[in-house]
């Protein structure tokens, strides 16, 4: 096996301590629990764009695709110790009552309420921008 990067070290790492504590599951995390430590292995692997049954451009896919998941708190980890992106707006300060999680106004309006306005002026591209973009569109 070649030498991983220490993205993949982590990851690995990550998903063997979930198969430890009883966590890891088959199909995307749907189906039933890992039992076995092979197949453990081979989801590691997989995850970390490590495996040798794939192409190296299957492999770059599927590690991308994982740290997207770590990064959103997707991973069966964060979920079990409440590390989901939604518990971190709340510790930044975000007000979590009957708004949805928004306050009244303090966080402007929403990405679609500007791509309403957007639409509206008839601003070209509006669709694939992001917030961001959308205000800046519209401040001008």
């Amino acid at each position: 096996m070649p030498s991983q990067s220490k993205e993949q070290r982590g990851t690995v790492e990550r998903v063997m301590h979930e198969f430890k504590e009883g966590e890891l599951r088959t199909g995307r995390g749907k189906g039933p629990k890992v039992k076995n430590r092979k197949q453990a292995i081979a989801i590691a692997l997989h995850e970390s764009g490590s495996t040798n049954q794939e192409s190296p451009a299957k492999n770059k896919a599927n590690l991308a695709r994982t740290k997207s998941k770590e990064r959103k708190g997707q991973t069966a980890e964060a979920e079990k110790e409440g590390k989901r992106a939604q518990d971190r707006t709340v510790a930044k300060g975000a007000s979590r009552g009957r708004s949805g999680g928004r306050s009244s106004q303090a966080a402007g309006p929403t990405k679609a309420e500007l791509y309403e306005r957007a639409r509206r002026r008839g601003i070209e591209g509006r669709s694939k921008m992001s917030k961001a973009q959308l205000q800046r569109a519209l401040s001008h």
